[in-house]
């Protein structure tokens, strides 16, 4: 080996102990020049290669020359090559490769004979002295794409250099240090995407930019397609079908782009056979899509699909449903569901008539959708060399996973995820608002129940769900280096290696805060009870549940979103130019425009409810929602002309289709004198007496009252307090609009117990008194119990005191998950009883009384249709109350849970004694995740999130 200066690369962390790459020369005989000043390097491609193969070859001499503005030769004779040679192939297709393999010199046994795994190994003089060689073999074709791509990531060149603009860091030579790495076998066998819902995004982009010639989605807009997913190490895409997009085998090349690529087609669960009826089928010239009136036809035409498409790699869905995405036509489930069966049979009987592999051993999928899974469960059987794909409900949330039985199936299992969908209750195609905790958490649960065979993500557009889809495949591809403790950390390893260390923290927050506030209330969803169409009326608008009243709600939501989307705009504005498209679309605008539509829509609700109160703010309030609208219009705009339109078309924001809306405002006729307004936090009834939050030394708090004109004139307003221990920031004040005024409490002028007090807010010629209460307390060890604050406890679950598990239960913390931004894990759902396992809480209260038990939980499903979703409440030693979260699926109270991404149950219960208690949550089925608990003592108020969590100083957990 060669002499060369040492420099380290910055690289990716979970590459860097495979692969140790420098870009200058150094003292020493270790390192590989791949490209270097002093001597040639070629790349050997053998043509009895795939073509997958030999793709990926000059897709490598690509990356090189991006790095370093050299592409290397690319040559088929050894001999007459002097230089160092960079040896890429398949395993019996590459005849360097197997004669290394043949003398000894080259070890493939660890990956001969095995699926999509790869070997890198340097060589020295194997062929001739002074002749290095650096061998890349993979065991099949896509296994030598895998190690080829492995390697261009590791010099620098990111799987999203075209999909998200990650600029490459140029370098005059790069030089790879001695190693012979062997890959994992891939912990799922299938993995790939779902192109879907393409209306607004995918499809007029690639009608403007890629797939002119067509106007729709074609072989140019595939290629860039397939390629991202080879090097994310995926192997299958689900095409485009909706009824504005051609049909993927309608298009000259399409068939032939995925086959260059290695890459499998599979298809979505209503395209029996890759036949997508949506666009294909023609009612009238064919008649119904009905297969007991027209199962002949329907055959037909699936027949036709297989026999031209039987030469390629494809995966086969096994189906029958509607048109598109419509439920199964016919009467009764009984007659459904014969009619399924039928279809089966009929299906795989076209399968064996053209394949040349026995049936078992072709790749076929069975995936219960919507009306599908009930009719799975009543006894529908699918032959058990076909995988069953088990669907989330489109929202994240598994519907069901393999039983003992199901896992022993020869097929075995796989799943159909979602982080974009077009759908009832609510769509959301803009953003990818799911936490990495979430898909996590699902996506573990269904590996360490078998399905490992097949993982498909609907991505929607591709764009902007980077983060999400590189998370989904990475996991697929090597799921053991994924866990409860690292999961929130991945995307910001993946930004820092873009974007910089320094921003390390910075991304930290905003990836926090951002997936957070998704969680709660997707930006999509912010609309309220009403969705955007052309015929709403302001009086059918109805507010989200985010309150302005109590718990600061809602103003702490748009508070923290602007926060980061000024951080986002700040780290923009300082990244070098080459940097900023990339961090612009994976980062600055999904945070910015979350940011405007979430001001959009609770402002537009504020000024609602200032209209009430006829505060003379009111229309500025109107105005501002207009500036939020036109500012989301503006990045949206930048966005589809980043780096001269290259994404035009790709990009479209809620509320400008069908037409442009703006959120429902209202505007009031302000007279030019008004009496003065008072509006004290907490306080939501008119005519009642007026009294602030009560106030707790054992909470910092803040509390606040708003003096608000009701005029166009100035009005003058003073503050009186009854006692010195109540301090306010503002003793008077000359108002156009309105002031806040805010409360606080000096507990060292206290003693322990109850104060009462009083605030006046003086303005001629009206006095408005309003009640403080201040509560001392001096617990028995409060600071390691819980304690009512305002009438309410409210617990984050992993805080527990104590936990008892049995028979390997074990309560897992899920950090990033849930309404207190870490929720608790009952036991894993990979066993079936709960054995009296149980975490313990314990709080104090002053009186007796009905205390009740609110419990936020994640809407899962119960794991099949064996178990539950149950768990249990106990107070002290009383009888344990089991609680559920099970609603019937699409009905009403479904909707409301996977839309506020909660399942919430309440039980009362009597406490007859003052003092200490213990609050049990047990496990009854293991696997339900709780997010939240609040013990409503007598002051819970109205709110869409509850209060906040307490902080409980000093608790010991065991």
């Amino acid at each position: 080996m060669r002499k060369i200066l040492l420099t380290v690369l910055l690289l990716p962390k979970l590459l860097l102990s495979q692969f140790q790459i420098v870009d200058k020369e150094i003292d020493n005989e270790l390192y590989f020049p791949i490209v270097s000043t002093r001597m040639s390097t070629a790349i050997y491609q053998d043509d009895n290669d795939f073509p997958v193969v030999k793709k990926s070859i000059h897709l490598f001499a690509d990356d090189m020359q991006r790095i370093t503005d050299q592409r290397p030769s690319i040559i088929s004779d050894i001999k007459k090559n002097k230089g160092n040679i960079i040896l890429i192939g398949t395993l019996g297709h590459n005849k360097p490769i197997d004669d290394l393999v043949k003398t000894k010199k080259l070890n493939v046994s660890a990956i001969k004979g095995q699926s999509e795994r790869f070997i890198i190994q340097t060589l020295e003089n194997p062929f001739r002295k002074n002749q290095d060689v650096l061998v890349i073999v993979g065991s099949d074709k896509r296994g030598t794409a895998y190690g080829t791509f492995s390697l261009s990531e590791a010099m620098g060149v990111s799987p999203w250099y075209y999909w998200a603009d990650v600029p490459v860091e140029k370098k005059k030579e790069i030089h790879l240090k001695n190693l012979n790495y062997t890959s994992k076998a891939p912990s799922v066998k299938f993995r790939g995407i779902f192109l879907n819902d393409e209306d607004w995004g995918l499809l007029p982009w690639a009608a403007k930019k890629m797939d002119s010639d067509i106007q729709n989605i074609g072989p140019n807009t595939y290629e860039k397609v397939f390629e991202l997913v080879l090097r994310l190490k995926g192997n299958m895409v689900a095409p485009a079908m909706h009824e504005v997009t051609k049909a993927f085998y309608t298009v000259p090349g399409n068939m032939e782009m995925a086959d260059s690529y290695g890459i499998m087609i599979t298809t979505a669960h209503c395209e029996p056979l890759l036949y997508n009826n949506a666009t294909e089928w023609n009612k009238n010239t064919q008649g119904e899509w009905n297969y007991v009136t027209n199962k002949k036809e329907i055959n037909r035409v699936l027949d036709e699909r297989v026999k031209e498409a039987k030469e390629k790699e494809n995966i086969y869905t096994i189906a029958l449903r509607g048109m598109h995405d419509e439920g199964m036509s016919g009467g009764s489930d009984e007659e459904k569901f014969r009619m399924l069966d039928e279809a089966i049979k009929d299906q795989r009987a076209i399968l064996t008539k053209y394949m040349n592999d026995p049936i078992v051993d072709v790749p076929q999928i069975f995936v219960p959708y919507k009306e599908v899974l009930g009719l799975y469960e009543k006894g529908l059987e699918v032959p058990e060399d076909i995988i069953i794909v088990w669907p989330d409900d489109n929202y994240g949330y598994i519907k069901k996973v393999s039983n003992k039985e199901e896992q022993k199936r020869s097929g075995g299992a796989g799943v159909y995820y979602h982080i974009s969908y077009l759908g009832w209750p609510n769509d959301y195609l803009w953003l990818n608002t799911t936490p990495p905790a979430l898909m996590y958490t699902e996506m573990q649960k269904a590996y360490s129940l078998g399905a490992d065979k097949y993982w498909l993500l609907n991505v929607g557009d591709i764009k902007p769900g980077e983060l999400g889809m590189q998370l989904f495949m990475d996991m697929a591809w090597d799921f053991d280096r994924f866990s409860f403790d690292n999961i929130n950390d991945y995307q910001i390893e993946k930004l820092t290696e873009i974007f910089g260390e320094s921003y390390r923290k910075d991304l930290e927050y905003i990836l926090d805060r951002y997936y957070y506030h998704g969680f709660t209330r997707k930006p999509e969803y912010m609309t309220g009870d009403w969705k955007w169409n052309s015929l709403y009326s302001k009086e059918n608008v109805k507010d989200t549940e985010f309150s302005f009243i109590n718990y600061k709600e809602a103003e702490t939501r748009l508070a923290e979103y602007a926060k980061i989307a000024h951080m986002a705009s700040e780290i923009l504005n300082e990244l070098p130019q080459e940097k900023k498209a990339a961090f612009y679309e994976m980062v600055y605008y999904p945070v910015k425009g979350a940011s405007l539509y979430n001001h959009e829509m609770l402002v537009a609700q504020k000024n609602r409810w200032y209209a009430k109160q006829k505060r003379a703010i009111t229309n500025e309030l109107a105005a501002e929602v207009t500036a939020y609208h036109d500012s989301l219009a503006e990045i949206t705009k930048t966005y589809n002309t980043l780096l001269d339109g290259k994404w035009n078309g790709m990009m479209t924001a809620p509320g400008f289709l069908p037409e442009v809306q703006v959120s429902p405002t209202q505007e009031i006729e302000i007279p030019q004198s008004g009496p003065l307004g008072i509006f004290v936090e907490g306080n939501s009834n008119e005519g009642m007496e007026l009294t602030l939050p009560h106030f707790s030394n054992l909470k910092d708090q803040s509390h606040f009252i708003e003096v608000f004109n009701t005029g166009s004139e100035p009005m003058e307003y003073s503050i009186k307090t009854s006692a010195p221990w109540i301090m306010v920031d503002k003793r008077k004040g000359r108002i156009q609009t309105q002031d806040r005024i805010h409360v606080t409490i000096n507990w060292e002028a206290l003693p322990v117990g109850q104060h009462d007090g009083k605030i006046t807010v003086q303005s001629s010629p009206k006095n408005v008194s309003i009640n403080v209460i201040a509560n001392k307390e001096s617990y028995p060890n409060s600071s390691a119990m819980y304690v009512p604050i305002d009438g309410v406890i409210s617990i984050n679950p992993a805080n527990f005191h104590r936990k008892i598990e049995n028979s390997g239960i074990q309560f897992q913390k899920i950090k990033g998950l849930g309404y207190s931004n870490e929720a608790l894990q009952l036991g894993s759902a990979t066993l079936d009883e709960g054995h009296g396992s149980f975490v313990a809480y314990d709080f104090f209260i002053d009186e007796p009384g009905e205390v009740t038990i609110n419990t936020y939980m994640l809407p899962l499903f119960a794991k099949d249709k064996e178990h539950g979703t149950g768990y249990g409440i106990q107070i002290d030693n009383e009888k344990m109350v089991e609680q559920s979260n099970f609603v019937k699926e699409y009905s009403q109270e479904w909707a409301k849970n996977i839309m506020r991404n909660s399942a919430m149950n309440s039980v009362s219960v009597h406490i007859d004694t003052p003092g200490k208690h213990t609050l049990k949550i047990y496990v009854v089925d293991p696997g339900m995740v709780v997010q939240k608990i609040v013990l409503d003592v007598g002051g819970l108020k109205s709110s869409y999130l509850g209060p906040n969590t307490m902080t409980i100083d000093n608790l010991k957990m065991k």
